[in-house]
């Protein structure tokens, strides 16, 4: 880890890393943070795991390009298909990746009956699978893939018919499993959080990771004695700045500098990706 002032990184295919920015922000509301939101990439969903890998990559040297102190996967999807190589490309850098809530929600759980939404590449992954061999224990733990949800979020259709009508097919089989705990395994979901709430009804517990994120990074950087900065926030999209911009208002998240790159390549020549490694 740097030394030196620098911020926290953050990636994803596009507003989800937003809600993880904001428990950041709220538990170490002193620290710079800079978030890059692919979303010419979004959804990251459907990929094949080794584009994925690319793609973490690359958004990984524009993070340490920025002087990224600490990067934070904020992606269940680039999580699950890229931590493990991220952590071996770039041994000195700290990662935190998102992680299925499982543990947590078998605590949360009274009937140790609990639905996991994620995207179609978290549910067939293998992390999610080992989450839960480890820490459901006797629990049931029903995994529903969530087609479509990314991008009617990204949309910023929150509340609209055509995604009540979307979560209503997806939450049917976690109401009829009777399930009360709720584990939100994409960054995209909990801005439709309220609306699963109120269709799943009273007494469905839902848990979010990101304030676990925030705390194992504070945890990080206070173990690194690094200084703090001013607080500063940084959105960067590969996609449209202004509709962007719209987005992180209408959802309430954190006031900051948005701004706007072009898509970052994911296939470097490979003097370009030795010169990268140089850099940090």
């Amino acid at each position: 880890m740097r030394t030196a002032p620098g911020p926290i990184g953050l990636f994803d295919s596009g507003i989800g890393g937003a809600t993880v920015l904001a428990a950041l922000h709220q538990h170490m509301p002193h620290d710079d943070l800079v978030l890059l939101s692919d979303q010419a990439r979004c959804p990251y969903g459907p990929r094949p795991a080794a584009e994925l890998v690319r793609i973490a990559l690359a958004n990984t040297r524009w993070l340490l390009a920025q002087e990224a102190r600490l990067i934070v996967v904020a992606c269940n999807t680039a999580s699950a298909a890229a931590l493990g190589t991220l952590r071996s490309t770039f041994p000195g850098v700290p990662f935190v990746g998102m992680v299925p809530a499982v543990k947590p929600a078998v605590r949360a759980s009274q009937r140790q009956a609990i639905g996991v939404l994620a995207t179609p590449t978290t549910i067939a992954g293998t992390l999610l699978r080992d989450v839960i061999a480890q820490w459901a224990g006797d629990a049931r733990v029903i995994a529903q893939a969530c087609p479509g949800l990314v991008e009617q979020i990204e949309a910023g259709e929150l509340d609209t018919p055509a995604t009540v009508a979307l979560l209503t097919q997806h939450l049917a089989p976690l109401r009829d499993a009777g399930v009360d705990t709720i584990v939100l395994g994409c960054t995209h979901y909990p801005l439709v959080a309220p609306t699963i709430a109120r269709l799943m009804g009273a007494g469905v517990s839902i848990i979010d990771a990101a304030p676990a994120v925030a705390r194992q990074v504070a945890r990080i950087v206070a173990s690194h004695s690094t200084a703090p900065g001013s607080g500063s926030i940084r959105y960067v999209t590969t996609g449209d700045q202004r509709g962007y911009q719209q987005l992180i208002e209408r959802c309430g998240l954190p006031p900051g500098q948005i701004e706007r790159i072009a898509p970052l390549d994911i296939n470097p020549q490979p003097d370009a990706m030795i010169n990268a490694h140089r850099s940090e």
